[in-house]
């Protein structure tokens, strides 16, 4: 290594943003180029070795991989399920939500290892720049952040061919999309993401439909995370949302598109597939239906939409967040239980649930059926109570003449 050169630690995913930024920093700029991928839990050991070898082909010195998986459990993932986090009702903020853990990873890297410089590969278009860059701004405001793509305002095209002419060679035709995966969910964009009218091809997604006949999934929850998946019982929750991924991407279920408001003010579209999330996720509203009373479920609706929202605004830092999840949690104790979900081709539906903590099994009564502690009278008293407000209301109208 060259003393004299000044080190930069690079996001590296082996994509063709990070391929020529490793490339142009170290063989343009000058720079000692350390890559550092932080794994959320979305690749294979085949995968990792297969980036760095790419990384040190692209001129990288050193490579570490930074398996954050864990962290990124604990410290978000079972705030989402909490929360029932869904982006505009339908995306799982994956991509939203690992960003800011895997740039704080990298920056703690960068620290460790006397970095001069921090760099990542995002556009000057999407989200992930602003999450990068502020969360590096944080936690080292006093190192400095290179990003070439986007303060070259690069083209795929340019990219391609500036790593063709340094002897980089690489199925480019496979890099039309660009595919983040992780433990929640994959996030997969394209040139049909970026017109209103279209939709992925079958071809784009990296989970094909080999299921076709309709299957039977239990998902357990002890105080609100998953422990069990039909019957087999995890002890890292971790290992409970692999199984339930594995149960329903073969069926193809938890593809979408997302359409949504940026952190920089425009719209975007981004396809994915999460199979595992929009499962327990479903499972896990419907125990709470059951578990929770009627004011809980409100005010955590409202809670859980802020926290989603912060988490893809990167507002992970924010201090509130720590509030929100101190609710989210106390809100779980009673959601216990086992949920029962029937598997087709790119659909579900959910059976029921079977919960000791179940507030339909009571000795008050039956909805619909019979009750066990009030009278006819009773009830006749409550209605004439409960319509006071609005009949007062009413009368000063007719008073009044409207």
């Amino acid at each position: 290594m060259n003393n004299n050169k000044k080190k930069v630690v690079l996001a590296f995913s082996g994509g063709l943003d990070t391929s020529f930024a490793a490339k142009y920093l170290s063989e343009d700029l000058g720079y000692e180029v350390h890559t550092a991928i932080a794994n959320t839990g979305g690749f294979t050991d085949e995968d990792l070795a297969r980036i760095e070898k790419r990384a040190k082909d692209c001129g990288a010195v050193s490579h570490a991989t930074l398996d954050v998986t864990k962290d990124y459990y604990d410290r978000s993932i079972r705030y989402m399920i909490a929360g029932n986090v869904l982006r505009n009702g339908t995306y799982p903020i994956s991509v939203s939500s690992e960003r800011i853990f895997q740039a704080m990873a990298i920056i703690e890297y960068a620290k460790s290892i006397g970095a001069d410089a921090v760099a990542h590969g995002s556009t000057g278009a999407g989200n992930d720049q602003v999450r990068f860059d502020l969360t590096f701004q944080i936690l080292a405001p006093e190192i400095e952040i290179i990003t070439p793509t986007r303060d070259m305002t690069l083209t795929r095209e340019y990219e391609i061919d500036y790593l063709r002419s340094h002897g980089i060679e690489a199925d480019y035709k496979k890099m039309e999309y660009s595919i983040n995966k992780g433990l929640w969910g994959t996030s997969i964009g394209g040139k049909e993401t970026l017109h209103s009218e279209q939709t992925l091809p079958e071809e784009a997604y990296p989970s094909q439909v080999t299921a076709h006949e309709p299957e039977t999934l239990r998902i357990t929850f002890k105080e609100g995370q998953p422990v069990a998946v039909n019957g087999t019982e995890y002890a890292d929750p971790v290992d409970a949302i692999r199984a339930v991924e594995a149960a329903g991407s073969k069926f193809g279920i938890g593809r979408d598109m997302h359409i949504g408001d940026t952190i920089i003010g425009i719209k975007g579209r981004v396809g994915f597939e999460a199979a595992g999330p929009i499962l327990i996720i479903a499972a896990h509203k419907m125990l709470e239906k059951h578990t929770l009373t009627k004011w809980q479920q409100y005010w955590k609706d409202q809670i859980g939409t802020w926290y989603g929202m912060f988490l893809h605004e990167s507002q992970y830092l924010e201090p509130v967040m720590r509030d929100m999840e101190h609710f989210l949690a106390s809100s779980q104790q009673n959601v216990t239980g086992t949920v029962e979900i029937t598997l087709r081709p790119l659909s579900y539906t959910l059976v029921g649930v079977d919960s000791p903590f179940d507030l339909m099994k009571t000795d008050f009564g039956e909805y619909g059926e019979v009750n066990r502690a009030w009278s006819a009278d009773d009830i006749k008293g409550f209605t004439k109570i409960l319509g006071n407000q609005m009949k007062i209301y009413y009368n000063v109208q007719k008073r009044n003449g409207k």
